[in-house]
């Protein structure tokens, strides 16, 4: 009998820790976007509303900062062709590390230094994480935009 060979017909996308390190310093470039960009709006909102020295708050500001993080994030995510759940990995991981310092912070365990430094350690640790559990993702190369 003669034996019969079949190819894939797809050839798997190729991984590399290149691609991997690149896709991470493209979030925190896109997150530091996000936090210089919007921080200016937030000052004018919480300015008009007459309650500016909630930012004095470290737990506050923290959120803030965060969320303006978390936006540039989504944003380049989404252009770079990524879907909805791994974007909401990645946010998880930006907000957790803050909300779980929270607790030591608000026993007076920590200070607003620690929280905001920390915090931010954390939050690069836990992005690192995410993107190791789905390495494959994170090490091959994007679309530059989504197919619709």
């Amino acid at each position: 009998m003669t034996e019969i060979r079949t190819e894939a017909t797809t050839t798997p996308p190729t991984t590399s820790n290149g691609t991997f390190i690149r896709h991470f310093l493209e979030m925190v470039v896109a997150m530091t976007v996000g936090m210089v960009a919007l921080a200016p709006l937030w000052e004018l909102v919480f300015a008009g509303l007459g309650v500016e020295e909630l930012f004095d708050r470290p737990d506050l500001s923290t959120l803030v900062m965060a969320t303006n993080m978390t936006i540039g994030m989504t944003l380049w995510m989404r252009y770079r062709g990524h879907d909805w759940a791994a974007i909401g990995e990645m946010a998880a991981a930006m907000y957790v590390p803050f909300v779980i310092l929270f607790i030591p912070f608000w026993a007076g365990a920590i200070s607003g230094d620690v929280l905001v430094i920390a915090g931010h350690v954390l939050m690069l640790l836990c992005m690192v994480g995410v993107m190791l559990r789905r390495r494959t993702e994170y090490s091959t190369k994007h679309r530059r935009t989504r197919t619709r």
